[in-house]
């Protein structure tokens, strides 16, 4: 028997129970992965918490996105993959679990150089940041503005954004400017006067901005720095965005991602670990819990209390 992380109503992190689960079998197309390392994201618990709406449960709803690990089984028709290859899991649903059957195009192989750890931790977050810029039109020469440039998504975006020839400056804690510098972003606190250290900050006018935080001051920042719209972007305030007349990539967004939105998200995920192979991205890894420990987990997430990405380890 496989065993697995689910819940059975919607509620806070005390909901989620470990099961065991009858073994996965891979359909055609699909390949079985045993699963040594999953992924944590805000929206595994926003979804547990019913910040973000879902279809009413009628069974264990399993939970988690992204993840890694070694393949077990080889489904029919899966022809370019090998059993014990190592891959790092995107779109998943299931992944705090032991075992997964996956499809196999939302795989990637994970080089011996990349850790379990880090092809888990990237599926949402790089995906999210290099979908969003792509939409958005990043090239070199932007100065791109990212609110909440700390966290995964904004870390993310910042080494892309970079990466691309791009000046990035990255709004954070003071805590996190080192971080931040690192990165490759020119980084401002958060709070009173925040407009006026982005211009005293950035060597010319902000021509694109990426929201990863989803403050009032954030969006009306970003407002006041960019007059174009149509490059304004958040990835936390989906429900209310167009009220701004801005654009919003998920976050609770009514309007779907475009198939080419859905591509480049998928793209991302081999691009990153070839950039994490040679050492040209990085991802900050926070603590790794035991797959039993997933209440902890989602408590530390939602909390705070933690800087890197969780991950809870089978």
């Amino acid at each position: 028997m496989a065993r697995a992380i689910v819940y059975t109503e919607i509620g806070s992190p005390d909901v989620l129970h470990l099961i065991e689960i009858p073994d996965p079998v891979a359909a055609r197309g699909e390949v079985v992965v045993r699963i040594e390392a999953a992924g944590v994201n805000p929206i595994d618990a926003k979804l547990r918490g019913g910040k973000r709406p879902s279809p009413p449960i009628t069974e264990p709803r399993p939970v988690g996105f992204d993840g890694a690990g070694v393949i077990e089984v080889l489904g029919e028709g899966v022809d370019d993959l090998r059993v014990g290859d190592r891959v790092a899991i995107r779109d998943g649903h299931g992944t705090y679990a032991s075992a997964l059957a996956v499809p196999a195009e939302h795989l990637a192989p994970l080089p011996d150089a990349v850790t379990m750890a880090e092809g888990a931790a990237i599926g949402i977050p790089a995906g999210t940041a290099y979908q969003a810029l792509r939409s958005l039109d990043v090239v070199a020469g932007d100065v791109l503005l990212v609110h909440g440039g700390s966290g995964a998504v904004g870390q993310a975006a910042v080494q892309f954004a970079v990466a691309w020839g791009a000046t990035v400056i990255a709004t954070g804690s003071p805590a996190r400017h080192d971080q931040l510098r690192e990165l490759g972003a020119l980084p401002v606190a958060y709070g009173d006067g925040l407009i006026d250290r982005i211009r005293d900050t950035a060597p010319s006018a902000v021509t694109v901005v990426l929201d990863c935080a989803g403050t009032d001051e954030a969006i009306e920042t970003s407002l006041a720095l960019v007059s174009d719209r149509d490059r304004i972007a958040t990835i936390v305030r989906g429900p209310d965005a167009a009220s701004f007349g801005i654009r919003a990539f998920s976050g609770g967004s009514p309007v779907p991602l475009t198939d080419q939105e859905l591509a480049w998200r998928a793209e991302a995920l081999p691009q990153t670990i070839a950039l994490l192979e040679t050492g040209d991205f990085t991802v900050e890894l926070g603590p790794q819990l035991p797959l039993a420990e997933a209440v902890r987990a989602h408590e530390l997430l939602e909390s705070g209390a933690a800087s890197g990405k969780i991950i809870l380890v089978p």
